[in-house]
């Protein structure tokens, strides 16, 4: 069985390797000790720990980071949901976003018409027009 030191666990988990020890210390993964003395986290107890960790959205209270800079708050106008694929259309302000998103996301986002969103752009193609 495939076993992880406390520091490749951190970073399949997307933390520290402070916070990985912090939560093997509190016992919310097991580990064992190998023959030099380094902790190690078996491959199945890690898995099993990063489903309960993004069931429950990581840490309490962290914050949600991003690199896509380009924000449009707005309000959910319309919802298309196919058996795969779904299309979301935000008003945010004067200008209308669409996403193309697969319906699973649409439904564990809980979306619906008329409630608040963000669409979020990054794209590698800017076009300006000279008006």
């Amino acid at each position: 069985m495939q076993s992880y030191t406390i520091g490749q666990a951190a970073r399949l988990l997307g933390v520290s390797p402070d916070t990985a020890r912090r939560w093997a210390d509190a016992g919310r993964v097991p580990t064992h000790r190998d023959d030099t003395g380094r902790r190690l986290i078996d491959g199945e107890d890690l898995a099993a720990f990063s489903v309960e960790l993004a069931g429950s959205g990581g840490e309490e209270g962290s914050a949600s980071y991003t690199s896509a800079r380009n924000a449009f708050p707005g309000i959910v106008t319309a919802i298309k949901l196919g058996d795969v694929a779904a299309q979301v259309d935000i008003q945010a302000g004067p200008h209308r976003l669409v996403s193309l998103l697969t319906r699973e996301a649409v439904e564990e986002l809980g979306l619906e018409v008329g409630m608040e969103a963000t669409a979020r752009v990054k794209s590698t193609n800017v076009h300006i027009d000279r008006t």
